[in-house]
């Protein structure tokens, strides 16, 4: 075989890039350069921004319709080697985007030359970048709506289930099951309008701002925009090159999720202690232990808790590789993808956990109740009543609730447990009537300003956040399914 036979079937990119250099790269230089096998993954956006271009050059007289047909040709045949796990990806050729060029050009020879014309590896990877990226967003809230419409369809069984509400994780005051669970659909709701709002910025085409100047071919940019599902190109080439804000903003609403997710997992794992008894996990998300068999350890919830110090360690990551970057493009934007990919790889993960989790767990109703009214969760709906039949001012009366409590406390006994003796005792003007409102029903149907957790306002809230959060098909699925 001859030099220039194997220089054909092994090139190596200083072969398309390095006609000026008179030496190769060192081994440790091709070590650090070389991004394949992390945006190895951007291979379909690579091949849909090719195509793209190669369609727009053709309309705009560039090269000719025959060159074009032939680079789409080449490019089919390479997306259909790769989906095989038929395509050779190669250290040598750094990246992504010269491993299909170098295909490309063996496959079809000269045109494969001429795809590279109006175009930068620069607006090419920012381009491919940007179309995964809002792939992702729109994957994230597909995993956030899914898991929003398992959270109501659970809901709407446990709508008068009372439970005890907690600040400071202290005994707070009754609160219903349902109503719990639709705090974290708003805040997924809010996590997938952060996903919206980034997506809405990110929809800009970098294609044609070649290295950072533009280009002097007579290029027409809103028709790869277009093709390749863009709102309209980037209006400033320097920017569109060196902007990496949509990867942050994926990030950040990455992050945010997934410190949600981590607060949900967290009340996983105590509400299924054998103290809260709240909930008991499905045995496929939970594990034993090698030295105690009683153990039923909640790991699947443990591990969507710690994986959100994984994701929001990515966001710094890579807020810490823009922060000096001088305009426009530097190598090291190279480390832009891999905590990405890993961000996205494991909120799409914890999502889809965490909604199989809430689907199979049971809960235990009975120990909710009982545990609703446990460190006298019902002083407040006492002072309330104070102030509505006695004319009382609320600090007043607060004081008088107070005391009660430490009656109570005295006793040995819960708030619902004293006699109208022992209420007497603390205030004449705590009558017998006053008992009636000491009980989880009546303190959940007392809670009707909206927003609050009466269970008619609760059925209320179900109806508009299915409404709200576009959930009409995914929860009749659910219901189906269940």
């Amino acid at each position: 075989m001859s030099d220039r036979d194997q220089e054909r079937r092994t090139p190596t990119a200083r072969a398309l890039w390095g006609g000026h250099f008179g030496e190769d790269a060192a081994p440790l230089m091709e070590r650090i350069n070389a991004s394949i096998d992390v945006d190895r993954r951007l291979w379909r956006e690579d091949i849909a921004g090719s195509r793209a271009h190669a369609r727009m050059l053709a309309a705009c007289g560039i090269i000719t319709p025959a060159d074009r047909d032939a680079i789409l040709a080449g490019l089919d045949q390479i997306a259909y080697e790769i989906e095989q796990g038929r395509f050779a990806f190669s250290p040598a050729l750094e990246d992504i985007h010269l491993n299909i060029e170098a295909r490309l050009t063996e496959l079809v020879g000269e045109p494969g030359r001429r795809l590279h014309t109006a175009r930068s590896r620069n607006d090419q990877v920012a381009t491919d970048f940007r179309l995964w990226v809002k792939g992702a967003c729109a994957r994230a809230d597909q995993g956030l709506r899914t898991l929003q419409q398992v959270l109501v369809v659970r809901a709407r069984e446990h709508v008068a289930t009372p439970m005890p509400g907690f600040t400071h994780l202290q005994a707070a005051q009754p609160v219903s099951f349902a109503h719990h669970l639709l705090a974290y659909v708003e805040m997924f709701g809010r996590d997938r309008g952060r996903f919206a709002d980034a997506r809405r910025r990110m929809d800009e085409c970098p294609l044609g701002a070649a290295a950072l100047a533009g280009t002097s071919y007579p290029i027409d940019r809103f028709m790869t925009a277009a093709e390749l599902g863009f709102a309209r190109p980037c209006a400033n080439s320097i920017d569109a090159v060196s902007d990496r804000d949509f990867a942050l903003e994926y990030l950040a609403a990455c992050a945010i999720t997934a410190v949600h997710l981590s607060r949900l997992a967290e009340e996983l794992v105590v509400w299924s202690t054998p103290q809260f008894g709240f909930v008991r996990m499905a045995e496929a998300f939970t594990s034993g232990s090698s030295i105690m068999p009683q153990k039923r350890n909640p790991d699947a919830a443990e591990l969507v808790r710690a994986k959100a110090g994984r994701i929001c360690g990515d966001l710094e990551r890579l807020l810490v590789v823009l922060k000096g970057l001088p305009l426009a493009y530097s190598k090291d934007m190279q480390e832009d993808k891999e905590g990405v990919f890993d961000a996205a790889d494991t909120l799409e993960l914890s999502l889809a956990v965490t909604a199989e989790m809430i689907r199979t767990m049971t809960v235990n109703p009975e120990r909710m109740r009982a545990a609703a009214t446990v460190g006298h969760t019902l002083a407040t709906d006492l002072a309330d009543w104070l102030v509505r039949t006695k004319g009382i001012p609320f600090r007043e009366a607060h004081g008088i609730a107070a005391r009660v409590v430490r009656r109570a406390e005295e006793r040995g006994v819960e708030l619902h447990e004293l006699t109208a003796e022992d209420l007497r005792a603390v205030d004449p003007r705590l009558d017998a009537a006053a008992l009636a409102v000491l009980t989880v029903e009546q303190a959940l149907a007392s809670r009707r300003s909206y927003g609050g957790t009466a269970p008619e306002r609760v059925r209320a809230a179900l109806a508009e956040a299915v409404r709200r959060f576009g959930l009409e098909q995914d929860e009749a699925a659910g219901e189906e399914e269940r």
